[in-house]
């Protein structure tokens, strides 16, 4: 069993910087916005308030590095998305995802990609999935937010999104019972 025994923020970076040289390894979080990255970060280290999240969507504005046992970076990447957030906003952030996911300066050793369960792939989920497969980078699929998908939609949900995505390497989570916790410290730090 994983534990993580230690977390801590240790900065948060809108371009190249030195903290993407290191030898530490980086696992990247990426999803919409407000489908619960910070949410699951938090999850994952027991720290509530560890990643800041917040209801409003848009909130996290460049990479930030958590440093989780001394010896990997969660890294928590910008929301994409959302459309009440100004166009040049909106496309400061994409382009910011596609430079760290796309340049080669950081080497994300896995990419978890959050979606929603209950919504399932949105049409940027999907693009983001086809980005990450082009690069070449190891996805874990999590689908946050399982307690909120009715017991009777289950089946139906997680089949839709294994044929939408086209993986079976999904964690279904959920912040609030900790679903799904301990499959994916296994599958992100194993």
């Amino acid at each position: 069993m994983i534990t993580i025994k230690s977390a801590q923020f240790v900065k948060g970076v809108v371009g190249s910087d030195s903290i993407m040289e290191e030898k530490i390894p980086q696992i990247a979080f990426v999803g919409r916005s407000n489908v619960g990255k910070s949410s699951v970060i938090n999850a994952l280290t027991g720290i509530k308030n560890l990643a800041i999240s917040s209801s409003t969507p848009g909130r996290t504005l460049q990479l930030n590095f958590f440093l989780i046992n001394e010896e990997v970076f969660f890294v928590d990447l910008p929301g994409y998305g959302y459309s009440k957030i100004s166009l040049k906003q909106a496309e400061k952030m994409r382009k910011m995802i596609m430079w760290y996911l796309e340049s080669g300066e950081a080497k994300p050793k896995k990419v978890v990609l959050i979606i929603d369960a209950n919504v399932g792939p949105t049409k940027f989920d999907l693009e983001m999935m086809e980005l990450l497969m082009e690069n070449r980078h190891e996805v874990v699929v999590v689908a946050n937010k399982i307690d909120k998908v009715k017991q009777s939609e289950i089946v139906k949900k997680k089949r839709v999104i294994i044929e939408k995505l086209d993986t079976e390497n999904i964690v279904y989570f959920s912040t609030k019972t900790k679903q799904g916790k301990e499959e994916l410290l296994e599958k992100i730090m194993g």
